[in-house]
């Protein structure tokens, strides 16, 4: 009896840590929901011209499949899903543009790295497929 005493203290415990730890990060998400412009965030392929272009960093979020088989030059891959691990290799001086396909997975990744405290990072609204289609400006 003592130890199954033990062990529902010890899952009470750790269950009140998660418990905080997502209180907390609603708490950031909802802070910075609370404070974004309608339109933060995004940028549309027409409005990357060469001058855009030139100025900021891709991040191709797509798998390394479709990043090794067609990607916008010069572009770096960082997974979507990896994108917190590697905040290192994040530029934080210039504009970061993330991007996959569509914009939806990129869109998960630059909200995470913008509530991180990224306010550099914008996701490519309608992705590669858009850019191809209707970028400013293609080197």
């Amino acid at each position: 009896m003592k130890l199954f005493s033990s062990f529902i203290m010890s899952l009470a415990i750790l269950f009140s840590g998660f418990t905080s730890a997502n209180e907390a990060a609603v708490e950031a998400m909802a802070e910075y929901l609370m404070f974004q412009e309608y339109e933060s965030g995004i940028i549309l392929p027409q409005q990357i011209d060469k001058v855009v272009f030139e100025a900021v960093t891709f991040i191709d979020t797509r798998d390394i499949e479709q990043f090794e088989k067609q990607t916008i030059p010069g572009a770096i891959h960082i997974e979507w899903r990896q994108v917190l691990e590697r905040m290192d290799d994040i530029p934080t001086d210039q504009k970061v543009i993330v991007f996959c396909n569509t914009g939806s997975l990129s869109a998960q990744a630059a909200f995470a790295l913008r509530v991180a405290g990224f306010d550099n990072v914008v996701v490519m609204q309608s992705g590669f497929s858009g850019w191809l289609e209707n970028a400013a400006y293609k080197p």
